[in-house]
């Protein structure tokens, strides 16, 4: 039998190839020539390239992103201290046209974010769409927490029969008689029957809106017909609820006295300061470097303290006739918008029972340079110089 062999062809290869290649010359590519690649490889170098593309700009927006995270997560300080309602839009365009209250509200706004007067030219209007949107959820965290403490709060002080449920409002308001007592306008006595018939029925003659003061903003719950100023705005209830929110819920326990919120807030700080603590959450005030209460913060806290006894479950600015943005305005005209020095006197007087009530005696915002400069730690030092200049000029 004859063998035959089998050449191979140009399409088909083989082992013999292989061999065979060491026997042929080696061609060498020119370097400075292009290497011929396949598409599978461009495309894999396509992709790196959009990649790091892609990581580029994630980097340039996260860089924008953490420059204004401060500014926004601060912006939780709007609803509490400047304004109830308004955008910062609203804010600037009114300290334009130098506006009474709200011209006031950009000056305050200012002072609780002193950065944002330099700032507002990065702040898109997202940023501040996103502000606004954090102010908000303050609002609606402080909504939550005051819900069941101002309840909780009522029980231990008036002991209702039956008690205030804690997690519900829909006996609360009018229908319970201690919460309705407390929502009751200051002219009104709600110990009689037809106040409480009247203001149930909601007839024209007992209308409650925003231009009654409640007797839950007066001192001891009660009102000096007389002398309507005489412990305005020093009821236990908002000094409680002024705390929860601003120093913290565990400071409110105690309203008797100077407060201590001056104490808590360096203890807070020195906490979040030790590396084997554990996490510790920064209090408002010590976020928004506060130490001094303001009329606006009054206001608000006026405000979710009303909202906490009433029957309504959700947020709103019209509850029936009352109008909490008008009943905030109120309360900020009653501070900023004094007739004479007199009143401003006594308005003044008020915000330092305040402060003294939160914060306590503590006055360190108060030792300015000129005074502390007349204090007997430099006039030491004065003498003692004079001392060595006399004998300097005596030699």
């Amino acid at each position: 039998m004859t063998e035959t062999s089998l050449a191979p062809t140009d399409n088909v290869s083989s082992d013999d190839d292989e061999s065979s290649v060491g026997s042929q010359p080696v061609v060498h590519p020119d370097p400075s020539q292009p290497m011929p690649t396949s598409s599978k490889a461009r495309a894999k170098r396509r992709i790196a390239a959009l990649e790091e593309e892609l990581e580029t700009m994630r980097q340039e927006k996260g860089g924008k992103q953490r420059k204004t995270t401060l500014y926004v997560a601060q912006g939780r300080a709007i609803r509490r201290l400047v304004v109830l309602y308004h955008s910062l839009e609203d804010l600037v365009a009114e300290n334009d046209r130098r506006q009474n209250r709200l011209q006031r509200g950009y000056i305050e706004l200012a002072r609780v974010l002193p950065w944002l007067h330099g700032k507002l030219g990065d702040l898109d209007h997202e940023d501040s769409e996103d502000m606004l949107r954090k102010a908000n959820a303050a609002r609606g965290d402080d909504t939550s927490t005051l819900k069941e403490l101002v309840a909780a709060w009522v029980n231990q002080e008036f002991r209702p029969s039956p008690l205030i449920k804690l997690h519900d409002k829909h006996s609360r308001g009018f229908v319970s008689d201690i919460c309705g007592k407390l929502l009751c306008p200051a002219e009104w006595d709600w110990s009689q029957d037809s106040v409480k018939a009247g203001i149930r029925d909601r007839t024209t003659e007992y209308i409650i809106s925003e231009n009654s003061w409640p007797l839950f903003v007066y001192e001891n719950y009660q009102v000096n017909s007389d002398d309507l100023e005489e412990g305005f705005l020093k009821s236990r209830l908002l000094v409680l609820a002024f705390k929860a929110v601003f120093t913290s819920p565990s400071s409110a326990r105690e309203t008797d006295g100077d407060g201590d919120g001056a104490d808590i807030i360096e203890n807070n700080r020195r906490a979040r300061r030790r590396s084997d603590q554990t996490k510790v959450k920064t209090c408002v005030a010590s976020i928004i470097n506060m130490r001094k209460v303001t009329p606006r913060a009054i206001a608000y806290i006026a405000c979710q303290v009303r909202f906490a006894l009433s029957s309504v479950s959700s947020w709103r600015t019209i509850d029936g006739d009352f109008d909490y943005e008008a009943f905030w305005c109120n309360i900020v005209d009653f501070f900023e918008d004094v007739p004479g020095p007199v009143t401003r006197r006594k308005v003044d007087k008020l915000l330092e029972w305040w402060t003294r009530k939160i914060f306590g005696t503590n006055h360190r915002e108060d030792l300015t340079p000129e005074l502390v400069s007349h204090m007997s730690v430099n006039a030491l030092a004065e003498q003692r110089k004079r001392l060595e200049d006399a004998a300097f000029d005596s030699d």
